[in-house]
């Protein structure tokens, strides 16, 4: 369901220096971060995809909002602040694509099983484990905190000929 008084948040592209920053740790949880929370998950479905990370509506703090039912299952809306990955295993590939990359979609190595660890907009901590999809997307939204694109996971060569073609787009 999406609330009408929730306006979109503009994603920034490939080329915004704010998609290539470490994002800083939230210190406090107030209304401002559960707004932005609420435009995230809002602009995420709306764009669509099923993850957006702070970042990528040009705010360098670590927030994430993930959603693989794509807006059909609201119990499995995810927002974590200050998520980080506690354990890894075992190796998926799959075509990937990015909000913040339009137009480009290249197959990405990420781990099967991927477990974090992050807080809830209550305060509270989680352990969220997640296999195939739900993995892929919580490494993809926390490689965007860390400043690392899908690009950078390409061999030099792809990425090389990747970031030319986006640069002409953009003008």
């Amino acid at each position: 369901m999406i609330e009408k008084d929730i306006s979109l948040l503009e994603i920034v592209t490939f080329g915004n220096p704010v998609l290539k920053k470490k994002a800083e740790k939230i210190q406090n949880i107030d209304q401002e971060i559960e707004r932005l929370a609420k435009q995230m998950m809002h602009t995420m479905h709306a764009a669509p995809g099923i993850g957006l990370a702070a970042p990528q509506i040009n705010r360098s703090i670590q927030l994430i909002t993930i959603d693989i039912s794509v807006g059909v299952k609201t119990q499995d809306q995810i927002i974590l602040i200050n998520p980080e990955i506690i354990s890894q295993e075992g190796e998926d590939i799959m075509e990937e694509g990015c909000l913040s990359v339009p137009d480009v979609n290249e197959k990405i190595t990420r781990p099967y099983r991927t477990v974090v660890r992050g807080t809830d907009l209550e305060g509270n901590e989680h352990i969220i484990e997640g296999e195939g999809l739900l993995s892929r997307v919580l490494c993809h939204e926390i490689d965007h905190l860390n400043g690392k694109l899908i690009l950078d996971h390409l061999s030099p060569l792809k990425r090389s000929l990747l970031k030319k073609k986006l640069r002409k787009q953009s003008g």
